[in-house]
């Protein structure tokens, strides 16, 4: 079929529908409803999901796993030392943080140490946490003065910096007088006999009195060890959905670079499972029933259509008189339904916008903490639009090959 063959079967086609308003707005109207309900669901939805994860993401750790190195052995039913395993640098984290699909990587030793004020005067025994700059990310520990280590201080080794817990600030505020825990800051505090500058307190309400450093300072933080301290990588996925093939990237990355059968990850299986499940039951829950909107919209292409080569037997009669093709007929019709289904699923991406940020607007003024925004994506206007199109030319088909099979001397006389 020639290019104006084709243009002209199509403005034929968009002649009759202009020539039957009533109908065809009536069958416009059922993939508008249709489409718009395709892009309301899909961006409500994705908006949902998004405030799902974050929620998952600030309330729990379903989404951090470890890996950390297999420091013993089992021999004969009990567990023994290893002399060697894989001790995980500042280089090794900064080296996984760049694997796909993770949204996060942290290196961390914890241990006991004695710390003391500036004069020596408070000991106290606390827990220290050698750690990346990342560490903030994943935990998101809350900070009331002063900052969480970065970048910066993890790299430079010469001076040791650290970040105390808001409990052991106020202790060694009051043994100093000091009008509040604030004016710690950029003074020294002693771990294990080494000065370190405070730089930041934290806000949390716990009594546990902490000290968090660099990993590349941690060991002058903690009382010496004979035997290396084994170093646990935190990482956190990015999709809670890709989890298994993130995994996967991770364990392939980690034996490659320290050898397999040396380190193990741990995550939360039983918990993600049911994350990643409800996510896609959710998922599919809403393909449904776009899914169910859609058919309907196009059911009514195909009832519209059937009854407009019922009305026009006698013009596909003569049509294929006067030597139009099978093809020229079935390419008419088929214009016809891709039209109203293009021009219904432009008018149903705008309403179904709008009804998306109304609902959206709705529920934020309901549901008092819940931040919930439509989340709207070309991906999804896309599908909307595209979906239209294949309902269009799949319940337009059936009418157009039914006229084009009509036989023209019985279309002629048809009455």
């Amino acid at each position: 079929m020639s290019a104006h063959t084709l243009q002209s079967n199509l403005r034929v086609g968009i002649d009759a529908l202009r020539a039957n308003p009533l109908r065809t707005a009536l069958s416009i109207l059922g993939v508008i409803i249709g489409v718009g309900s395709l892009v309301a669901v899909l961006s409500v939805g994705d908006g949902l999901e998004a405030t799902m994860r974050e929620q998952l993401d600030a309330t729990t750790d379903v989404l951090v796993f470890t890996v950390a190195p297999i420091t013993t052995e089992q021999v004969g039913g009990q567990q023994f030392p290893l002399d060697t395993f894989p001790v995980f640098t500042v280089a090794d984290v900064r080296e996984a943080a760049k694997i796909e699909g993770l949204a996060g990587v942290t290196g961390e030793i914890t241990g006991r140490a004695e710390a003391t004020d500036e004069r020596g005067r408070v000991r106290r025994m606390v827990d220290v946490l050698g750690m990346t700059e990342s560490r903030q990310e994943m935990a998101k520990v809350p900070i009331s003065v002063g900052r969480m280590l970065n970048a910066e201080d993890v790299n430079d080794t010469t001076t040791p910096r650290v970040v105390l817990s808001r409990a052991l600030a106020e202790r060694y505020a009051a043994a100093d007088s000091l009008a509040s825990p604030s004016a710690l800051l950029d003074r020294a505090v002693l771990l294990e006999g080494t000065p370190f500058t405070v730089r930041g307190i934290t806000a949390d309400s716990s009594t546990d009195e902490r000290a968090w450093v660099s990993l590349g300072t941690v060991a002058r933080a903690l009382p010496p060890s004979a035997r290396a301290r084994p170093v646990t990588l935190l990482a956190k996925f990015a999709d809670v959905v890709m989890a298994d093939a993130v995994r996967a990237r991770v364990a392939q990355w980690a034996d490659a670079r320290f050898g397999v059968g040396t380190t193990r990850l741990v995550s939360s299986e039983s918990r993600l499972d049911q994350a990643a499940k409800g996510i896609l039951l959710f998922k599919l829950f809403m393909g449904a029933i776009t899914g169910i909107s859609l058919l309907v919209g196009g059911i009514g292409i195909m009832n519209v259509m059937l009854a407009s080569v019922a009305e026009r037997t006698r013009e596909i009669g003569i049509r294929k008189a006067v030597g139009a093709t099978r093809g020229d007929i079935q390419s008419q019709f088929l214009a016809e339904s891709v039209a109203i289904a293009s021009f219904g699923s432009a008018l149903g991406v705008a309403l179904g916008l709008t009804a998306a940020f109304s609902i959206t607007a709705l529920m934020r003024a309901k549901l008092a903490g819940v931040g919930i925004q439509a989340s709207v994506s070309w991906s999804t206007i896309l599908v909307a639009v595209a979906s239209a199109a294949f309902v269009g030319l799949v319940f337009g088909t059936y009418p157009a090959r039914r006229a084009a099979r009509l036989d023209p001397i019985d279309a002629i006389r048809h009455e």
